[in-house]
């Protein structure tokens, strides 16, 4: 793998706009539900640590969903497990939306999570359609979906909450029932299927070339990340004090800024400095950022603090995609991209309480210092051990 790469100056593939649309729309549904799942819960009297996991219990799904629905995909091509993905976060909307016991949300969000596991399928979708060098850029877009998401989501689940707590649930199944008709018809297939008989004398990826080193910086990237998402609001209203609307209105700034940045900065980028220098600047980039995070008793520090952390962030995880679906074999890609979401998915069930345990017995700063310490061991790995 050479870390410099042509311009890149072609017009993307036919098709990229469908596969992207459609995401756009799943993490739309997401965006609607997880903002309100905690006091949804709360309903049926789950405690806090109940609530932690019914959150842990959709990674926890994703964990062990992704690399299967990744390999399916390689067998039986993207678009069929993209739409019966849709479906499944359909019914899991709706078992949870009609749920009138604590289990049945945790069925429910069991259901969404393994669902939820077919994010590395549309990874394999837009990197089958494109060349090498347009596999950062289109992955970096496909990284603006979900900030898209992000942003509209919890608006639209905000104002469906208007009309009951289950409401939003249901307009959330609606939607990606809408959205898997709409991918029956409009999605194309772009695995080619004339290579499915290769796949089975092909080695495992993850003993392949670099992909267990991926995977490990994968790990140790959403580990640290994932604790300052579970963490800040806490970090805002002790040293900030923030508000609800304000760690949102955070939030809000947080999801535009990456949007941007993997919408627009990845392809010029990828194109002058390469994937792997990309990864590795922005690994020491977000490590930076949480050290002045943990640090900030003043706003001008918090916001540059944010600025550094949320662009290094941006710009490392679609490069850390490219370099996984750059190392595969084409039939093998989507089982790569799978495992590689798995590691992050087992980091936003480990990551989160941890962080939470340093914030109440070490300091308010701690999570994000402990998680500057994680990442410098992502950084050794990408340094030493991907090439």
């Amino acid at each position: 793998m050479t870390e410099t790469q042509k311009p890149i100056r072609e017009p993307l593939p036919r098709g990229f706009w469908i596969i992207w649309s459609t995401v756009a729309l799943d993490m739309i549904g997401f965006g609607m539900v997880a903002p309100i799942l905690g006091r949804y819960a709360d309903r049926f009297g789950a405690t806090g640590f109940q609530v932690g996991m019914l959150f842990a219990s959709f990674s926890l799904a994703q964990m062990i969903f992704a690399p299967i629905l990744g390999r399916w995909s390689d067998r039986v091509g993207r678009k069929p497990v993209i739409v019966i993905s849709l479906l499944g976060t359909a019914v899991g909307s709706f078992i949870t939306g009609a749920a009138g016991a604590l289990w049945v949300l945790f069925a429910g969000r069991l259901i969404d999570g393994a669902s939820g596991a077919s994010v590395s399928v549309a990874q394999s979708a837009v990197t089958d359609i494109g060349s090498k060098e347009q596999r950062a850029r289109m992955l970096g877009l496909l990284g603006m979906a979900f900030g898209v998401g992000f942003v509209f989501g919890p608006a639209f689940g905000g104002l469906a909450a208007l009309g009951g707590a289950h409401v939003p649930f249901y307009l959330a199944g609606c939607l990606a029932l809408v959205n898997a008709v709409a991918a029956m018809i409009r999605l194309p297939e772009t695995r080619d299927l004339t290579r499915v008989s290769e796949t089975k004398r092909t080695p495992t990826p993850l003993r392949k070339r670099n992909y267990g080193a991926l995977a490990a910086v994968g790990f140790f990237s959403m580990f640290a990340f994932s604790g300052f998402e579970a963490t800040f609001s806490l970090f805002g209203g002790a040293r900030f004090n923030l508000t609800e609307a304000s760690t949102a209105a955070v939030f809000l700034g947080i999801g535009v800024l990456m949007s941007g940045v993997q919408g627009a900065l990845i392809a010029p980028l990828t194109a002058k400095y390469g994937s792997l220098r990309l990864v590795r600047i922005g690994q020491v980039s977000v490590a930076v950022g949480l050290l002045l995070l943990s640090a900030a008793v003043i706003w001008p520090t918090l916001i540059i603090a944010l600025v550094i952390m949320v662009i290094g962030a941006g710009v490392a995880s679609p490069s850390l995609s490219a370099l996984v679906a750059n190392s595969a074999d084409d039939n093998r890609r989507g089982e790569a991209l799978g495992v590689q979401q798995s590691a992050s998915a087992l980091a936003r069930v480990l990551g989160p309480p941890l962080a939470g345990l340093a914030f109440d017995h070490i300091g308010i700063g701690a999570p994000f210092s402990v998680g500057a310490a994680i990442y410098v061991i992502a950084i050794f790995v990408a340094f030493k051990k991907v090439k």
